[in-house]
């Protein structure tokens, strides 16, 4: 016969654990930065266990050496001496030898680390066990293993198999999130790679030949000038010569529109956007300033870079416009993005401005518009912007993925 207490009980840490890897899931997934996501393992598994100290130890991508990726509360010593936390250690030669394949995957160890101190108690801070777990993930059928988790307190208790259960799991949450910074960091640096090669074909193929061009039209024009030639032979080198700049500035200005914004580096626009409504927003200050939309979308993490700076900087000069001139109490940065395009839409309820009958008037020149709408046409998308006195400015920018599916 079942206790009721004992089955509430067990109802209450089902959902007390349930609570707790939702969260973990959360703070994983919230960004791709590796040091951030080791930063928020480190203190979920302290609130988790109740442990005061905890480090992460991996291997690198390059030579498989062991290096310190993070660490939280460590005691004097190790704090004081951080050599003591390169190389390898006991809990790391028997994950590699294969020593921690047990059920639980979970090793409560001696720390060779903390042997290497001096014996007072002020240098280890009463540390000497820590409770390790490996980090692994299957590729191809195989483990892979990343490194090492450790946790540790002054008065070391054993874990219970709740716990035991708890940390395993975690693990394999973290596991999971180191891959995936690493595999956007080695997918942006290969971008990157990929957009500094092509514009160098460009420049050598576009500008480069342009100014060559250039360089010819001039000297004919002074050769003609010396020989005191017609002066429409003369203007006719000078026109080409401008025609041949304006092409080059054209493409100049296209190659400077594909690079990333640097904002943009170790996270996805939707985070970047984030964090430029919260650096706009000061607490208690007008105006307010919201960014409306998930920062870990999965599809905004996968678009092309070009697309991810064009939509940045629109919403930088967006947001530098309603912040000045708009007299605004409230602005509004919303990004969606699915299969076929990305849009971002930027709206205020300050003063608003008339935009005059023409769209390509002279009121469209208002706040550096004409760059955003440059912007968006480079990129084959559109730009549209809505406003009146008194009502509010909202600004529109579109971009189509399919035309730059090649750099994603």
């Amino acid at each position: 016969m079942a206790v009721p207490g004992a089955a509430m009980n067990d109802r209450e840490t089902r959902s007390r654990e349930l609570a707790i890897l939702n969260d973990v899931a959360r703070a994983l997934n919230a960004s791709v930065d590796l040091p951030a996501l080791l930063a928020r393992a480190l203190d979920k598994v302290a609130e988790l266990l109740g442990l005061s100290t905890g480090w992460v130890l991996l291997f690198a991508e390059s030579d498989g050496a062991p290096y310190l990726a993070a660490a939280q509360n460590l005691p004097p010593g190790l704090h004081e001496r951080p050599e003591l936390m390169a190389g390898s250690c006991y809990c790391l030669d028997s994950f590699c030898a294969g020593d921690f394949d047990g059920a639980e995957n979970v090793g409560v160890v001696s720390c060779s680390r903390l042997r290497k101190l001096a014996l007072a108690q002020g240098k280890t801070a009463g540390l000497r066990y820590h409770a390790s777990v490996p980090l692994q993930v299957s590729t191809g059928g195989e483990l892979k293993r990343l490194g090492m988790l450790n946790v540790a307190g002054p008065e070391w208790r054993e874990l219970d198999e709740d716990a035991l259960r708890l940390l395993h799991t975690l693990g394999d949450m973290l596991s999971v999130a180191i891959e995936r910074a690493r595999l956007h960091t080695r997918r942006l640096e290969a971008v990157q790679t990929e957009e500094r090669n092509r514009l160098a074909r460009e420049i050598h193929d576009t500008i480069a030949q342009d100014l060559a061009a250039i360089a010819f039209q001039l000297e004919a024009a002074e050769v003609l000038l010396a020989r005191n030639a017609e002066p429409e032979r003369v203007r006719r080198s000078v026109s080409a010569a401008l025609g041949l700049t304006r092409k080059g500035l054209e493409e100049a200005r296209r190659s400077v529109l594909d690079l990333r914004a640097a904002p943009l580096e170790g996270r996805t626009l939707a985070a970047a956007l984030a964090a430029l409504a919260r650096d706009a927003a000061e607490p208690g200050t007008s105006p307010e300033v919201i960014f409306e939309g998930a920062e870990a979308v999965p599809s905004s993490s996968q678009l092309p870079p070009a697309i991810e700076a064009g939509l940045y900087r629109v919403a930088q000069e967006a947001l530098q416009n309603a912040l000045r001139h708009a007299a605004t109490t409230r602005i509004n940065i919303r990004l969606e993005t699915d299969s076929k395009r990305a849009r971002l839409t930027v709206q205020d309820d300050g003063r608003g401005f008339a935009l005059g009958d023409a769209t390509e008037g002279p009121a469209t020149s208002h706040f550096g518009l004409i760059g955003m709408r440059e912007r968006m046409r480079l990129l084959g998308g559109t730009f549209q912007v809505e406003s009146s006195p008194g009502a509010g400015t909202r600004i529109t920018a579109e971009a189509p993925l399919a035309a730059h599916s090649r750099h994603a």
